[in-house]
């Protein structure tokens, strides 16, 4: 029936807007999920745990840098497979989803990108096969929002560059072995860098005590007088114009990944409301709770014609910023307001580890506001339609 494909709610017949190529990679990452990750995600999220070994995994299903071509070790494939992957990983969970998403649209985007052919050379085949984890530096702690503010700064020192600052909640810092760094040159210009584990002065203090995101790593990177070579500086863009274009590619994974988040929640909660008996009935029989599975199934259907729309804009060269901007802003609301719902049906058993649904929540609340905030996304829509900027 039009109601399931291939494990998903599909009451519109998207799938038949896919390729068979699209329907076999969404498969191969849903069997990877089903084996990988789905067995164990609720113990690494209760123990804040990170598996450090889901990294090589990822690499060798392809999960990094999908969209990279093939000579630098990615996938050479389009937009609506990547998302259709980023989709499949956070149904698992999103903190997964943020591993993967980091490494391919913040780390592997910007070196192929801005990126030198060296630097290209050096560095993508050893993230796209998962023997390196990238990281990606924009947000400091005084600066969220307001990226241009940076304090982050690189100095000329004739034969490198003396990098001075620090940046907070970058997703995979513990765990890195290189990041991709934002940081002001001497005239105040925005540049792009490539700091490697080991060099002297770099560290990454792990950031405890999460309630979200908890079976991913996060993270600052310190910088104290670390020298950075020359040929690691990004030839090909100045200005705060990079790390906005990699923020474009991780909302547009975002946008995507909600949706499985938000799939996860909705499939638990239907089966939940068909088993569970109250009143000498099944729970689905009483209206209350058909109203909360058909607005459900109905918001993700909307939200995914809007990911599948903006795949094809994006394939096309055509996908705006603020096209993207209100993509990631209404998925990842969708997916907390179906997250919610879902949690009032399974009644108390929805706050336990025994269903997914409050991790997702959880998980969800940090979504709604990394890669921009919820209103800052709002906020572009607004000026986009107005002609007037109203952050400031």
């Amino acid at each position: 029936m039009a109601y399931e494909s291939a494990g998903a709610p599909d009451y519109f017949n998207i799938d038949d807007l896919l390729t068979e190529e699209h329907k076999l990679i969404r498969q191969t990452m849903r069997d990877f999920v089903k084996h990988e990750i789905s067995p164990n995600i609720e113990q690494w999220a209760q123990e804040a745990h990170f598996p450090s070994e889901i990294v090589k995994k990822f690499g060798d299903v392809g999960a990094f840098g999908p969209t990279i071509p093939e000579e630098y070790g990615g996938g050479g494939l389009d937009y609506i497979s990547y998302g259709l992957i980023m989709q499949e990983i956070e149904r698992g969970d999103s903190g997964m989803r943020s591993t993967a998403s980091v490494q391919g649209s913040l780390v592997m985007y910007p070196i192929y990108a801005y990126g030198s052919e060296e630097q290209r050379k050096k560095f993508l085949p050893k993230l796209a096969s998962g023997e390196w984890l990238g990281c990606f530096g924009l947000t400091e702690p005084d600066f969220g929002s307001n990226p241009g503010g940076m304090k982050t700064n690189i100095k000329d020192m004739g034969d490198h560059y003396l990098l001075n600052g620090s940046k907070m909640w970058i997703s995979n810092s513990p765990e890195c072995q290189m990041a991709v760094v934002w940081a002001k040159n001497d005239e105040g210009r925005i540049k792009g860098l490539l700091v490697e584990r080991g060099m002297e002065g770099f560290s990454t203090p792990e950031i405890h005590n999460k309630w979200s995101l908890r079976a991913s790593c996060t993270g600052e990177l310190v910088f104290d007088n670390v020298k950075v070579p020359k040929e690691n500086v990004f030839p090909n863009i100045e200005g705060l114009r990079g790390p906005l274009g990699c923020l474009d590619s991780a909302r547009y994974g975002i946008a995507w990944g909600a949706i499985g988040a938000a799939i996860d929640c909705y499939e638990s909660a239907r089966k939940y409301a068909l088993e569970r008996v109250q009143f000498d009935k099944p729970i689905a029989s009483f209206q209350l709770i058909q109203k909360k599975l058909a607005e459900m199934l109905t918001e993700i259907t909307k939200a995914q014609l809007l990911a599948w729309r903006l795949g094809t804009l994006k394939n096309e060269g055509k996908a705006t910023t603020q096209q993207i901007s209100m993509a990631k802003r209404n998925n990842v609301d969708m997916a907390l307001q179906v997250a919610r719902e879902a949690r009032q049906i399974h009644g108390g058993m929805g706050i336990t580890g025994e269903y997914p649904i409050m991790r997702h929540m959880m998980n969800l609340e940090s979504v709604i506001t990394y890669e921009g905030t919820h209103d800052i996304h709002l906020l572009i829509t607004g000026a986009d339609i107005t002609g007037i900027q109203a952050f400031k």
